[in-house]
């Protein structure tokens, strides 16, 4: 008579049973990612950020040296006969605009200002003749302002 031949691995006379994750051992790993990713999209949002901040420091700047470049010139930093003074029109810079209009630009004063829109939204810079730099607005949750001395470039910063 034939007898049935157990597998060797099934030596003991149980059914196969196939091998996998449990659902239990699943849900773990799920809730796993959702906590690292928790923690990792707020970080890299900010990290973006500040990223982008740079492009208004760097175009504030930029424009500071034009307009003391236009005052060696011609002795003022308003516009005069054939030159307008660097800041007078507004320029983008990446998520933000940069101009100095009206009572901000005269023959011996400025104020620059670069006001972000979009994922900047919120986020003020201004630096004068004087080189002062401020910090005149910041969206929620980035920290105090006014602030004069610095550019808020993280969270908390303080100048």
């Amino acid at each position: 008579m034939n007898t049935p031949q157990q597998h060797p691995a099934n030596s003991h006379g149980s059914k196969n049973t196939s091998a996998g994750f449990t659902l239990i051992e699943l849900m773990i790993t799920v809730a796993i990612i959702a906590i690292l990713a928790a923690v990792a999209l707020p970080a890299y949002s900010d990290y973006v950020t500040r990223g982008r901040l740079v492009d208004a420091t760097n175009a504030l700047a930029t424009t500071r040296a034009k307009m003391e470049q236009h005052y060696q010139d011609n002795r003022t930093y308003a516009s005069v006969t054939g030159y307008t003074a660097p800041c007078a029109t507004a320029q983008t810079a990446g998520t933000f605009s940069v101009q100095c209009a009206g009572s901000a630009l005269s023959a011996t004063a400025y104020t620059i200002t670069a006001t972000g829109s979009g994922s900047t939204s919120g986020f003020v810079y201004t630096i004068d003749q004087d080189g002062t730099q401020k910090t005149t607005s910041l969206p929620a949750g980035w920290g105090t302002y006014p602030q004069t001395g610095c550019w808020v470039q993280r969270k908390g910063q303080t100048c």
